[in-house]
């Protein structure tokens, strides 16, 4: 909580600063051949579900954050594509399972996501886009506490679809303000012991960032 305490207040701090410049600045839009480089903050908020063999019960990952990079190249005024680079540490358990709550430590995911994106107003100062992405997520840095007699977890690539929607803010020429938000198909296939017990881990996180961008 005290993490989203900050990202709100720096947020508030960023729209005010954004908004005196926004009056004095001229408007440039948004352009064919625009490299925009992007660096803020990145929320991964799993829904979690899925299903788990032998023991039953409800594979659980935390809620995670970072420090996002991200990067969008216009090919024309309306269309981009947009690629995020981030990676988050999450912790791992079953939950309602017939041994209780079962803990899985904590593993790290890295989840690029390529996006193609359509912006409707990009001659606007408020500029909102939807889209529609392609994640591959792989996980790795296992570590943490695990509930005996768990001694082993891995979990699979996965490979899905990731709605979008945002809005750019223009507050100079060649700076913006962006709010992104992701819903990413994240269902890996998980193994305990290996492969003792096997689970599908129904992840599919809401990915929600702000950043300060750059156009070259």
């Amino acid at each position: 909580m005290r993490f989203w305490g900050r990202c709100a207040a720096a947020a508030m701090l960023l729209l005010g600063a954004g908004g005196a410049m926004a009056q004095e600045a001229p408007m440039r839009g948004k352009r064919a051949g625009d490299f925009v480089l992007g660096f803020g903050a990145v929320g991964v908020l799993p829904t979690n579900g899925g299903t788990v063999g032998l023991i039953g019960g409800t594979p659980n990952a935390s809620n995670s954050a970072s420090p996002l990079l991200d990067g969008t190249y216009f090919f024309t005024p309306n269309l981009a594509l947009n690629l995020i680079a981030a990676t988050t540490r999450h912790q791992v358990e079953v939950r309602n399972s017939a041994l209780g709550t079962v803990r899985l430590g904590s593993v790290w995911a890295l989840p690029p996501t390529l996006t193609a994106q359509y912006h409707f107003l990009p001659t606007s100062r408020i500029s909102p886009y939807v889209g529609l992405g392609l994640n591959v997520t792989m996980f790795y840095g296992y570590g943490g506490s695990l509930t005996p007699p768990v001694t082993r977890v891995r979990l699979d690539p996965s490979v899905g679809v990731a709605p979008n929607i945002g809005v750019d803010y223009e507050i100079a020429p060649n700076w913006l303000l962006n709010l992104d938000a992701k819903w990413i198909l994240m269902q890996p296939d998980v193994s305990v012991n290996s492969g003792f017990i096997r689970a599908r881990a129904d992840i599919n996180p809401f990915v929600i960032s702000g950043a300060i961008r750059y156009r070259f």
